[in-house]
């Protein structure tokens, strides 16, 4: 890429003034790091502190996409969430920024956003060093908390994976506020509702995406839940020496061996189990044998987890000491230890457990507040609204409660509820008419007729009178029968609806018989299947014996027969003469073979004694290949020490079994390829 600046060279982006940073590592070497899609470079401002310091991520020609002025507005509202600060981005477009996109082309539709300090997730797995308990509990409930925000929000990273998570946790640079353990980055590929989907996507990182995703695009709201167990599997597994002796480099597991049965996952699953629990080696392994990542455990699934836990070892083990002396170990205070282990759960701690006697109670106490606080947490979010958030919380509680139980009997009627409430059915319309007592016609002509006879003279309402009461005891006699045949209609609906649902439950309950009749057949069929692979394998081992014991006879028939020629040969008289001329001819032959082995011998002397010589004069030639790579770097050609470097490993390569057992040649091999991995790493003096 033709932007390539230098250490203090100055930028003015949207009228504030940068100087490109320095890498702490590589003096004179601008402070970038490469990614899949570009190159990010730290930005610090000419008149402010550090807390003000910029990410300038300049993307590859690929991924230079106009949409990305939109994405970038929509995310901004997602940047007060823990963990995803990177959502507060500024895109540098034509429009607004359009000379200094002239002067340098390649940052068309760059991004501004924070910096965020710290190592990543993949650096602390690169170094194999050994964290404590308190800081693997920390970092995972940081990251379960993360995760399970942005699923409540509908929200998804799609690119999770050990470069793109920050671990502010670790570092040395002081931040106003309440630093975050865990931050995510490379925010791109990001899925929400309210975003267009990408037109480029990531099929998942090695290491891990799900090996049955791995060859399609992942952006999904559960496009986080498998490689987030990953990492946090990761992350709790990396205070056991054990786990973190069979990583496999990069990651802790090998692609490869993604959802498949292999010796990293036994090894990562027995230590969950020994030192956090089996709540926690079931929700991996739910992860592990998912069919597909929807089905993975929820992020909120192990926060409950997580948060009903501390970071004291099992009763009857010791913290398990770290390699704190050893150069480059992050270092970290105890009160900063505390507070951010306390600022990663998003639910209260719980209370010390009792004493080991009380095993079962305090387990059963554990749950019970744990549910009550999902509980509450629940009734909330309904009282605010938000249903379907509601309704997971509800769905987790339920995990906890026991069968019967009458917490167990409200979650359940609070689900159904919501759901119902989610999910309506669409309403009966009446189809019952109004009573002619109730229509207007009806009453028309009563008023009508009441006008009437109020109307009328002293003599005509006396023979009226008793057409009136006549007509009114009608009246009432026709709307008796009317009102009761209303309620016989009635009744007769309320029946026809009993009916209804006594024929549903019937229909269902022949239903779950029917199933359970299949269920049976297939449970009798798998037991007949197994019967006859058994019977198979027991006439398969028959079998065998049979050969092996006809085997056995056939060997037998063979030594009989070689021990009779073998008495005939003794018997010859010709045997003896037949024995000395093979035994001079053997000496013959064997001084030939002697003479031979004494030239064979003596060439391969030679060969050697060539070979040490050429071998000496190519350790010189590593020797002053690394030296001049090292006087190259230092001097500020990168291109020149590149150069030498590569010429360096072509030589290395040829016998590298030999070169490694030589003095420090192994030593420089192992810099010259970290230095062609990153030209950032500075060459050592050796």
């Amino acid at each position: 890429m033709s932007f390539q600046p230098n250490p203090g060279d100055s930028i003015l982006i949207n009228g504030k003034s940068y100087k490109v940073g320095q890498h702490p590592a590589a003096p004179g070497l601008a402070y970038a790091q490469a990614g899949r899609q570009g190159i990010v470079y730290q930005l610090v401002p000419q008149d402010g502190g550090p807390e003000e310091a910029k990410a300038l991520k300049v993307f590859f020609p690929k991924f230079r996409i106009p949409a990305m002025v939109y994405q970038s507005e929509t995310m901004e509202i997602y940047s007060e969430s823990p963990g995803l600060q990177v959502c507060k981005r500024d895109v540098l477009t034509p429009e607004r920024n359009g000379e200094l996109i002239t002067e340098h082309p390649d940052l068309l539709y760059a991004v501004l956003m924070p910096w965020v300090y710290g190592v990543t997730w993949f650096d602390v797995i690169a170094e194999q060093k050994r964290l404590a308990r308190t800081e693997s509990l920390a970092l995972a409930k940081a990251l379960a908390a993360i995760g399970s925000g942005m699923e409540q929000r509908g929200l998804a990273h799609c690119d999770l994976s050990a470069p793109n998570v920050m671990l502010p946790f670790f570092s040395e640079v002081d931040m106003p506020g309440n630093k975050s353990v865990v931050e995510l980055v490379d925010v791109e590929q990001m899925y929400s509702p309210k975003m267009d989907r990408p037109d480029v996507l990531l099929s998942g990182s090695p290491g891990y995406a799900a090996h049955r995703t791995v060859q399609s695009g992942l952006w999904s709201a559960y496009a986080d839940r498998f490689a987030g167990a990953i990492i946090m599997a990761e992350m709790l597994g990396w205070c056991d020496s054990h786990v973190v002796e069979k990583a496999w480099g990069e990651s802790y597991f090998d692609q490869h061996e993604m959802q498949n049965p292999c010796e990293r996952y036994f090894v990562l699953k027995k230590s969950l189990e020994r030192n956090w629990g089996n709540k926690v080696a079931e929700l991996f392994a739910r992860a592990w044998e998912s069919q597909d990542i929807s089905s993975c455990p929820t992020f909120g699934e192990w926060l409950v987890v997580l948060s009903a836990m501390n970071g004291e070892p099992p009763i009857g083990e010791a913290e398990p000491e770290l390699d704190g002396g050893k150069e480059g170990a992050p270092a970290r205070s105890q009160g900063a230890l505390e507070s951010a282990a306390a600022a990663a759960a998003v639910l209260p701690e719980e209370p010390p457990l009792p004493p080991v006697g009380e095993k079962g109670a305090a387990q059963a106490g554990k749950d019970h507040g744990v549910v009550d606080r999902l509980f509450h947490q629940a009734r909330e979010m309904e009282r605010k609204g938000d249903l379907k958030g509601a309704l997971e919380v509800y769905r987790s509680a339920h995990h906890f409660v026991p069968a019967g139980s009458p917490m167990q009997i409200e979650l359940e009627a609070a689900i159904a509820g919501l759901e119902e409430t989610l999910n309506p059915k669409p309403e009966e319309q009446a189809a019952g008419k109004v009573p002619f007592y109730r229509s207007r016609k009806w009453l028309a002509a009563g008023a009508a007729a009441l006008v009437l006879i109020g109307g009328s003279g002293f003599a005509v309402n006396q023979i009226l009178a008793d057409q009136a009461e006549k007509r009114e005891a009608e009246a009432a006699e026709k709307l008796s029968k009317q009102q009761e045949e209303a309620r016989k209609a009635e009744l007769q609906e309320e029946e026809k609806r009993k009916q209804a649902e006594a024929e549903e439950k019937r229909k269902q309950a022949e239903a779950e018989e029917k199933r359970k009749q299949e269920e049976d057949k297939a449970l009798a069929r798998q037991k007949a299947e197994k019967q006859k692979l058994q019977e198979k394998y027991e006439q398969q081992a028959k079998y065998e014996a049979y050969l092996a014991q006809k085997k056995l006879a056939e060997e037998k028939q063979k030594a009989a027969e070689k021990k009779r020629l073998q008495e005939l040969y003794d018997k010859q008289a010709k045997y003896e003469a037949y024995l000395k001329q093979q035994k001079i001819l053997k000496q013959k032959l064997e001084e030939q073979r002697i003479q031979k082995a004494k030239e064979e011998a003596a060439r391969k002397q030679q060969e050697a004694r060539e070979l040490q010589k050429r071998r000496s004069n190519q350790v010189v030639q590593l020797i002053a290949s690394y030296n001049q790579a090292y006087n190259a770097q230092k001097g500020g050609n990168t291109s020149k020490a590149r150069q030498y470097a590569l010429s360096f490993i072509n030589l290395y390569e040829k016998d590298s079994a030999y070169f490694k057992t030589v003095g420090k040649v192994s030593s420089r091999a192992n810099a010259i390829y970290k230095f062609l991995a990153n030209t950032g790493y500075i060459l050592p003096n050796i």
